[in-house]
């Protein structure tokens, strides 16, 4: 690369060629010149190993419908603990993930991140090798495929350092859909799969992938000199007591929370619901639907702003989960399936809109501190405003994962108590009402600054 005298190209440090130790994304003239051909070229191997993580964590949604015919057979109540425990441990390693890239690299850690994913590869071989395996060792088994889960915090955090400020929402909407795919590429693949060679391949078939992505990320991606002091453990205990925190992670309870929450209950609901249909026909079209909507929610908020799309977006989840409700009670398979589909797309829209307000939120209350007419100080709140935000995307996704669990408890407590899913379903209309007007009154309603009436949502968020 050729380096240009005011803005110089990404440079390589001694520790490596992989390693870059200038990157200045918001200098226009660096991004045209170089950064975007690096940014977009770690993108895209970024996504193919989120892929995976996504794809052999939701390997259990699809392996509980077809347990039966390996001789292991479980209550709705087992079925849905062995759902909950991957989507619960995903959540948890969500944490530690964010940091990773930090301390080891971006690129480094995507390398390892991959290779982990051939322990729960392996032990699902293992477990279907062995029906009589007890029930609490399942629950273990099932509980490594959380690694997956992890997988999209270091990968977002990271992949966050290489784009500009202002044009975060569409990479950080790819890389999370291209994540998100994996739940229905598994859901879609998987079935036809066991048929040939039986449930056991779903193990198998993962390996070789996981092994490409490693390679992939080892020769294609770098490492970002500037992410590895992005933020501390102190700055992120810090942030778990912010209010703005504290109510995205809310927020992102409702949308990756009822993304997730679904994907994993999708087909013990189409069972227990439905017996007649097939679920595993069309388990896969939901996670699919709520992957594909995601970029466009993050363009919708580059365009709208993210808590104008947010709002809309859960006043419609809210209706389109009565309409389900409705179609349950009604026992019609057709409206159930297209309802529930549009709840899985609102629920990627969501995902989008509030990826791209997290960021927009700490970057405009940390210039509203700062002369907007002076470079240096401008730069210097948008670099504090990357740390908190990259600090606060730990705890926010990692909550709303862990929302997911929520949603699948609810389901099974409704089943349990109810014998159906209705409950379940209003109750968790009533949240998205409770969003609603938490978007407004956080985001959107008007206050008096200065003597001036404004919104953050009018601060750009």
């Amino acid at each position: 690369m050729t380096a240009l005298t005011d803005h110089p190209a990404p440079s390589r440090t001694s520790r490596g060629r992989s390693w870059i130790d200038h990157w200045d994304p918001d200098d226009e003239r660096f991004w045209a010149a170089t950064g975007r051909r690096v940014a977009a070229r770690n993108l895209v191997f970024s996504i193919l190993t989120e892929h995976l993580g996504f794809s052999v964590w939701l390997l259990w949604s699809i392996a509980v419908l077809h347990l039966p015919s390996v001789g292991v057979q479980l209550t709705v109540g087992q079925t849905l603990w062995l759902t909950t425990v991957p989507n619960l441990v995903g959540a948890a390693m969500r944490i530690p993930y964010t940091f990773a890239p930090a301390r080891f690299g971006g690129r480094n850690f995507t390398v390892v991140s991959a290779l982990l994913l051939l322990i729960p590869c392996g032990l699902f071989v293992y477990a279907v090798n062995n029906p009589d395996i007890p029930f609490w060792a399942l629950l273990l088994i099932a509980a490594t495929t959380g690694l997956g889960g992890g997988n999209f915090a270091s990968s977002m955090a990271n992949i966050t350092h290489f784009y500009p400020a202002s044009r975060q929402g569409l990479p950080l909407g790819l890389n999370a859909a291209g994540g998100n795919l994996g739940t229905s590429v598994t859901q879609l693949t998987m079935p036809p799969l066991i048929v040939a060679f039986g449930l056991v391949a779903v193990g198998w078939v993962w390996m070789p992938l996981v092994l490409v992505a490693a390679v992939c990320a080892y020769l294609f991606m770098n490492n970002l000199t500037r992410a590895t002091s992005a933020y501390t453990m102190r700055e992120m205990a810090a942030g778990a007591r912010d209010r703005q925190t504290v109510i995205m992670s809310v927020l992102y309870i409702g949308t990756f929370g009822s993304f997730i929450g679904y994907s994993f209950s999708f087909g013990v609901l189409i069972k227990s619901q439905f017996p007649d249909v097939k679920g595993a026909n069309f388990i896969w079209l939901g996670a699919c639907a709520g992957s594909l909507a995601r970029p466009l929610g993050g363009w919708l908020a580059d365009r709208f702003g993210g808590a104008r799309v947010t709002m809309v977006n859960f006043f419609v989840m809210g209706l389109g989960v009565a309409v389900v409700a409705a179609a349950v009670g009604a026992g019609s398979w057709g409206l159930f399936l297209g309802a529930f589909l549009l709840v899985f797309v609102t629920t990627g829209i969501g995902n989008g809109s509030t990826y791209k307000m997290i960021p927009a939120i700490f970057r405009a209350r940390e210039l509203a501190e700062v002369d907007g007419a002076d470079p240096a100080a401008v730069r210097r709140a948008t670099t504090r405003a990357r740390r908190t935000a990259a600090a606060a995307i730990g705890i926010i996704s990692a909550v709303g994962a862990a929302g997911g669990v929520l949603i699948q408890q609810a389901f099974r407590i409704s089943i349990e108590q109810s014998g159906g899913i209705g409950p379940a379903l209003l109750t968790l209309a009533g949240f998205y009402g409770v969003c609603v007007v938490l978007t407004w009154a956080c985001y959107l309603r008007k206050v008096t600054v200065g003597g001036v009436r404004t919104s953050l949502a009018e601060a750009g968020v």
